[in-house]
């Protein structure tokens, strides 16, 4: 295939603006079977006094050709605006390709993906229709995401198809969408048929308790379609403005800490590792390191064992990034009383969700070791006192609350860590 077929445009929306430039191309290469990607910004860009960097440190602004053979041959910052799994199994469907490249997963995903970027075959931006699915229409993506999720290649009703494009953005496997209210876009996580409890409620629930801990999150609702509950969590990514919607670019913590999703890969996957960056990263150093030991704290106390670099991210309003608000926590009845890991490193004993090791490497937070305690009493009071409440005022049944429970303030988060890490 020549190299021109393997080329997408990359157009950026300013910050803070509805303008759309093109702010370079990417493609990739081929030559001793490794994929390669190149990405080489656009001069009349680099020219521009409001132009921003596609991440600062992998994609700087400066002229010249940048390479990647790492994460298939594409950089963290564009494979983030790609589509997750759920995103690229419809594409592929759509398509009735299995043979895609990441070039043809950025050209064929939709204009709701997360961040700043799009892509097309053009060198000039051309605007898209600016069309989302309502969220008067998710009975219809409920039947959709349940037909897909039986077989991919049912045959689906035409006024299904027209809604299957959009809603293929933010990290993950589950059936998803993005919709639009009077408010702004949702992203819409429907249930899947092998779930244990009700995801939205549960999830839903989370979010409301982890901001009662004081961290940040997302917005989040819970709507009943067709029998089945639907969690539709605000786009954090976009802020609604007359005619439309300024977009904020975005890199997940997999690109912020070059590291990509292979077994090789994980020794990379660490809270540490993310604190040094943030230092590097954000302008709200104080206020998002402790933010960011927070959520470590409260994902070891409701035991979410998800916590990996995708369901971490950062986000730029303006010129700079900050840390994005948390907008997956979800936790695991894990039957071990005494020890569970993490998906990322939080200390010297490694993924242990433990206070001790929460502690051992608290001065990379920027906190003393009696404010990181302080900081882990509130945390898991609140916790301990109100996971319940709030799973019952989110509608989560009084079985599923006694299923989940052993996921809250397991026996191990207070053991010597020495001890019960071996």
């Amino acid at each position: 295939m020549p190299i021109s077929e393997e080329r997408a445009y990359v157009y950026l929306q300013l910050p803070g603006s509805p303008e759309t430039v093109t702010a370079g191309f990417f493609e990739q290469e081929d030559r001793t079977g490794v994929p390669l990607g190149v990405f080489v910004y656009n001069p009349a860009y680099l020219s521009r006094s409001d132009a921003v960097p596609l991440d600062p440190f992998e994609l700087p602004l400066r002229q010249g050709r940048f390479e990647t053979v790492k994460l298939g041959g594409i950089f963290g910052a564009l494979r983030d605006a790609s589509p997750d799994a759920w995103g690229r199994r419809i594409i592929e469907r759509t398509l009735n390709r299995f043979d895609l490249s990441e070039v043809d997963y950025l050209l064929n995903s939709p204009e709701d993906r997360v961040g700043a970027l799009s892509f097309g075959r053009g060198k000039t931006y051309p605007p898209p229709a600016a069309r989302f699915n309502k969220v008067l229409e998710l009975d219809k993506l409920l039947q959709f995401s349940r037909a897909v999720e039986e077989d991919d290649k049912v045959e689906l009703p035409a006024q299904m198809q027209e809604l299957i494009q959009p809603g293929t953005s933010l990290g993950g496997a589950r059936p998803k969408n993005v919709v639009e209210d009077d408010e702004g876009l949702w992203i819409a996580k429907f249930p899947e048929k092998n779930d244990r409890w009700n995801n939205a409620r549960v999830e839903s629930a989370m979010l409301n308790l982890a901001r009662e801990c004081g961290l940040r999150t997302s917005d989040a609702r819970v709507v009943s379609v067709a029998g089945a509950d639907v969690l539709l969590v605000r786009r954090f990514d976009r802020v609604k403005v007359k005619g439309g919607y300024y977009r904020h670019r975005f890199v997940s913590a997999l690109t912020v800490l070059d590291a990509g999703e292979t077994i090789g890969d994980r020794a990379r996957w660490s809270y540490l590792l993310l604190a040094d960056e943030l230092r590097r990263r954000t302008d709200r150093v104080e206020e998002d390191l402790r933010e960011l030991f927070g959520r470590m704290v409260f994902n070891s106390l409701i035991s979410n064992t998800d916590d990996h670099p995708r369901n971490h991210g950062l986000i730029a309003p303006g010129r700079n990034f900050e840390l994005a608000p948390a907008y997956d926590l979800t936790p695991n009845p894990l039957t071990s009383l005494e020890h569970r890991d993490l998906a990322l490193i939080a200390g010297r004993f490694n993924r242990y969700a433990n206070r001790e090791n929460l502690l051992s490497e608290c001065a990379r937070f920027k906190l003393t070791t009696a404010a990181a305690n302080g900081l882990i009493d509130h945390i898991k009071n609140t916790v301990s006192t109100r996971w319940h409440p709030v799973m019952r005022a989110n509608a989560v049944s009084v079985n599923e609350c006694e299923v989940l429970a052993r996921a809250f303030n397991y026996p191990g988060f207070e053991l010597p860590a020495a001890t019960a890490a071996r």
